[in-house]
């Protein structure tokens, strides 16, 4: 009963996400409890809510001071000189210009957002692209190769599997590191050779204006801030990395600071907040919601019995082979589901199912870092970052998905192949 139950919960959870019936922050609260009502956990749903919550409690934390931190830091002007030296650095060689492409999404992608990094990436260099009569597909897949294979700590996907596994989010990545340096090399092999293929002043096809977009920065610091600004930035990520600090604390501090020596004025800090208060507010609130989810799918019993009932589909020789097999599959597990409803409502059942045969969740959760809205965001109609990425290159979104799509999938394989050598999981 409970793992039928347990079923249509999940079911019912994609079904409203995907078919875009219901938010995700709607769908997370009302779903879980109406179903624990149903199986007459009565006044039970409460405390599983509340615990729930409280697991997710320092994830939800983290977020949001991550989001306001890299907020304030771009806002003061941090990335304005290392644009501008890349620009400078690329010239008007195609490959270098296609490289230079990756480099700067991939700086630009350390705040976690998407939407930010082809915001900020594609106006700063389709001129250039155009001047020189290089593709725009090209433009549009490198950005998001560098954006998708630059799964940090701090970004969407990696918090929703730290919080649905409840594993901390440094154990996940640590281990993930050389393979995702692994599928950085990728990227920058394909963006030169994609660059190299490029006839400089040949005319390309679909070379309409892109949408209008000011990266500006709102405040321009004296030089030594900046260099404060990134000297606390790399100092984060190194104590992300060695998991010394917890990562909440890490980013409070972070975000004082960095408002303090960049907006002294009171008024300003105010208003640089309030900037950013909607993106933090809204993941805070989704996380919360989450965590409501997870704590009466768990408390209830309604994971455990799921994953119960799942074993006896698993023929046991296999079982060890679950996290190759969702690393390959995960990328294209991008076009079906969004990440609320993949790491919220799925990746916690094939965890469990896994466990059963001694597959430990890190494996579980670590392979699908390696597809599932990662490489795969870019080319996803779930995503609002897919359709801003081609609004700004002017390219249809079919064109867009049949040019990069594969790029996208090889990068998976490859880190998925990189994962196996170093021992992230086993073949």
């Amino acid at each position: 009963m409970l793992a039928l139950l347990g079923l249509f919960t999940v079911a019912a959870l994609l079904i409203l996400i995907v078919s875009r019936a219901a938010s995700p922050l709607v769908a997370l609260i009302v779903v879980p409890i109406a179903a624990a009502l149903v199986g007459g956990f009565g006044l039970s749903t409460a405390k599983f809510i509340v615990t729930g919550i409280q697991q997710i409690a320092p994830v939800a934390a983290m977020f949001v001071f991550a989001i306001l931190y890299f907020g304030i830091i771009t806002d003061a002007g941090t990335l304005e000189p290392v644009i501008n030296a890349i620009l400078r650095a690329v010239g008007a060689h195609p490959a270098r210009v296609v490289a230079g492409s990756a480099l700067l999404a991939l700086l630009v992608h350390l705040d976690g957002s998407g939407a930010v990094t082809f915001l900020v990436a594609v106006p700063a260099m389709l001129p250039l692209y155009d001047r020189l009569g290089i593709d725009r597909r090209v433009l549009a897949c490198v950005v998001s190769m560098a954006a998708g294979v630059n799964f940090l700590p701090w970004t969407g996907p990696m918090i929703r599997a730290s919080a649905s596994l409840h594993i901390p989010v440094a154990q996940l990545f640590r281990p993930l590191v050389p393979v995702q340096i692994v599928g950085l090399v990728f990227v920058f092999t394909v963006a030169w050779v994609l660059g190299s293929r490029q006839v400089p002043g040949t005319p390309r096809a679909r070379q309409g204006p892109p949408a209008s977009v000011s990266a500006a920065p709102v405040h321009v610091p004296r030089p030594w801030v900046l260099w404060l600004n990134g000297a606390l930035t790399v100092g984060i990520m190194a104590v992300m990395i060695a998991g010394t600090i917890d990562p909440a604390v890490v980013f409070m501090i972070g975000t004082a600071v960095v408002l303090t020596i960049n907006f002294p004025d009171p008024a300003r800090q105010r208003e640089r907040l309030d900037a950013h208060a909607k993106a933090a507010l809204t993941m805070a609130a989704i996380l919360l919601a989450a965590g409501a989810f997870t704590g009466i799918m768990k408390e209830s019993g309604m994971l455990a019995a799921m994953a119960k009932a799942a074993v006896g589909l698993v023929p046991p020789p296999l079982a060890k082979h679950i996290p190759v097999t969702l690393a390959v599959v995960s990328m294209p597990l991008s076009l079906l589901f969004d990440p609320d409803s993949f790491y919220l409502g799925v990746l916690p059942v094939v965890a469990d199912v896994a466990g059963r045969f001694g597959v430990p969740a890190i494996q579980v959760g670590q392979a699908a870092l390696l597809g599932q809205m990662t490489t795969g965001f870019p080319v996803s109609p779930l995503t609002p970052a897919t359709f801003l990425v081609v609004g700004l290159t002017g390219i249809e979104l079919g064109e867009h998905q049949r040019f990069t799509a594969p790029f996208l999938f090889a990068a998976t394989l490859v880190m998925t192949v990189a994962a196996v050598i170093v021992g992230v999981f086993p073949l």
